[in-house]
């Protein structure tokens, strides 16, 4: 059940940081309201002149609420799978852990190496 619950707030994570990146990518900077409301282009757009900053900077706040909450719910629930598992930390868990002596020993000389026929 936690699992479940877990993945589904990472996945709204995603989905909440790919729209903010959207929703930034498509705002304009201070520099092109001066343009509209010298009556250019952009006053005839779909929201207006003032209508569109409006809509996606608060698009773009509820996006970023949405990212932090889930942030720190992965965040709790990180801890509680922690603790659960073993209580040690990972450094305790490393130097409890036996190391496998998995490298075989190097011949004397290198006159073993040389073959024969």
């Amino acid at each position: 059940m936690q699992q479940t619950l877990m993945t589904l707030v990472l996945l709204l994570q995603v989905l909440s940081a790919l729209a903010m990146i959207g929703l930034v990518l498509v705002q304009h900077g201070k520099g092109a309201d001066m343009g509209a409301s010298f009556g250019s282009g952009a006053s005839g757009s779909l929201f207006g002149a003032t209508g569109s900053a409006n809509f996606l900077s608060r698009s773009t706040a509820v996006a970023a609420t949405i990212f932090f909450v889930s942030t720190l719910a992965l965040a709790y629930f990180g801890n509680l799978r922690g603790a659960a598992s073993q209580g040690a930390s990972i450094l305790e868990q490393a130097a409890s852990a036996p190391v496998a002596a998995s490298v075989p020993s190097a011949p004397a000389s290198g006159a073993a190496l040389i073959p024969t026929k």
